[in-house]
């Protein structure tokens, strides 16, 4: 395996506290803009330790985002405020027992945790109530900014912190959600740097991935080659999601990898591979993906749906800026992704009527792209107002809003050839004009292609954050043993190569 020339980057904490005086600017204006007045603490719970079940076995323990985002802390157990007015933080530790320092190690004096996260205050989670009731300037009950809302990704909602004798403060449950998950939508510089760190580490390991793959192989031995690459060279010790490492007819399969298809088919000579796979560091995710021939050379029919794609990534990262509505991005890709089929015979007749009866989600069924943070799916998708498309392709966009700089998505156009979306399609009057069922028959077993970036809007364009190889001569080149980043010029001269 190739050793890497990255090192995991120290931390620094003052990421977090630019995160907590977002978010309190962000309440302040809120507040005054609603005419309340400036008070209140911001209580959130961070996440527990799991066992597997009636077990004394722990899963490996990763934060629950928004505590990660606000506080950094990366053990279980704590809760966290901030005052609105002051903008004072408040850590609270979990009171441990005295045999924790016999099994797990050194019980943790409160002055390290004021240290290490750059709060201002330390107790501990049992002194909680009586600390906030004596730090409120307010007459009667304090009152508490609690987390609870939809996430409009997962349809799942946010869990509001829950501590004994809540009775003792007045609430709200409708405020902190929306203005939290809107800071966590612009990232900081800082922010950035552990995003971009994390894409070097996973770009590294796709190559790694590229040059070791073999006919023979299981799906999971390249899975498992991406893993060690993150942590061993990279100090990755989580992944952002599930690895996906499809082959073949596999490819077509858009969330492959879980437990009932566990990445364990045997490569066959002649498939492609479809890997979507992203490391983690502190909290901050990557998610990639990249799309090659098991035997390293593209054959015609792969070079054709390869490049249809390819085209939709690049013709999206050419028209992304501030302003721009990721609905519209989305069509270009679609769009782009047809003019290519047309071009071979694949679907045949007018690109604007195919656009009309929504063709394009017969061959891309998933949105272009997400947000990307701490979360691979990052939240803030659809702030209050917006409201998901119904149409066909369209209602699985996980946002339809205006691009603004500092918004990071991915851009992951696909190709697939999938029978629950073919047959259907051919089978209907309208849509089956536009498909050459001839042409499709060759693709019956081809799976699909993706290709992912992580990108970051900027002021006048935007700045892909990925570095795969992903022209097709790239790809080939790479996996024959060249080194990345390419010499294009010397590599062109050496192979007589057009790069075409």
């Amino acid at each position: 395996m190739a050793a890497s020339t990255l090192s995991p980057p120290e931390v620094p904490m003052e990421l977090h506290a630019h995160n907590r005086d977002k978010l309190v600017r962000a309440l302040r204006d809120h507040l005054a803009a609603s005419s309340r007045p400036t008070r209140g603490f911001v209580l959130l719970q961070g996440g527990e330790e799991q066992t597997r079940y009636c077990t004394d076995h722990a899963e490996l323990f990763r934060q629950e985002s928004y505590f990660a985002y606000l506080f950094g802390v990366r053990e279980p157990g704590f809760f966290g405020a901030i005052d609105v007015a002051s903008g004072k933080s408040f850590l609270f530790v979990p009171r441990l027992p005295a045999d924790y320092a016999v099994w797990l190690g050194e019980i943790k004096p409160l002055s390290f945790f004021k240290e290490r996260y750059m709060v201002d205050l330390v107790f501990y989670v049992d002194e909680l109530v009586l600390v906030l009731h004596d730090h409120s300037n307010e007459p009667g009950k304090p009152l508490l900014f609690l987390l609870y809302g939809l996430n409009t990704d997962s349809n799942n909602f946010s869990k509001p912190a829950a501590i004994e004798d809540m009775n003792k403060f007045d609430t709200d449950l409708s405020t902190l959600h929306p203005i939290l998950t809107e800071c966590r939508v612009i990232k900081s510089k800082m922010e950035l740097d552990l995003i971009q760190y994390a894409n070097d580490v996973s770009s590294e390991a796709h190559i790694e991935v590229m040059r070791r793959i073999r006919s023979g192989m299981k799906e999971y031995q390249l899975e498992s080659i991406f893993l060690h690459h993150i942590y061993m060279y990279g100090g990755c010790r989580h992944c952002s999601y599930t690895c996906i490492c499809a082959t073949g007819e596999n490819s077509a399969v858009l969330h492959y990898g879980h437990a009932a298809a566990p990445n364990d088919r045997i490569l066959e000579e002649g498939d492609m591979a479809l890997f979507d796979m992203g490391a983690e560091y502190h909290f901050y995710g990557s998610d990639i993906t990249c799309s090659f021939p098991v035997n390293g050379k593209f054959t015609k029919d792969q070079i054709v749906i390869y490049n249809a794609v390819l085209a939709a990534h690049n013709a999206v990262l050419q028209s992304m800026r501030p302003g721009v509505c990721w609905i519209d991005m989305h069509k270009l890709a679609e769009k782009t992704i047809l003019e290519s089929l047309k071009n071979e015979g694949i679907v045949i007749g007018d690109i604007d009527k195919m656009m009309e009866r929504r063709l394009g989600a017969v061959f891309m069924p998933h949105g272009l792209g997400h947000f990307l943070g701490i979360d691979t799916h990052d939240p803030g998708g659809y702030a209050q107002g917006l409201e998901r498309p119904k149409e066909p392709g369209l209602k699985a966009l996980r946002t339809i809003r205006e691009l603004k700089e500092s918004m990071v998505i991915t851009v992951e156009p696909g190709c697939y050839f999938i029978d629950a979306m073919l047959v259907p399609a051919m089978e209907d009057a309208v849509t089956s004009k536009f498909l050459n069922k001839k042409e499709i028959e060759k693709y019956k077993k081809f799976g699909g292609v993706r290709i992912e970036s992580d990108v970051v809007v900027t002021a006048d364009g935007c700045k892909n954050l990925t570095n795969c190889p992903r022209e097709t001569w790239e790809i080939e080149a790479v996996m024959a043993g060249a080194p990345w980043p390419l010499d294009h010029a010397r590599f062109k001269s050496q192979n007589g190569s057009s790069g075409a």
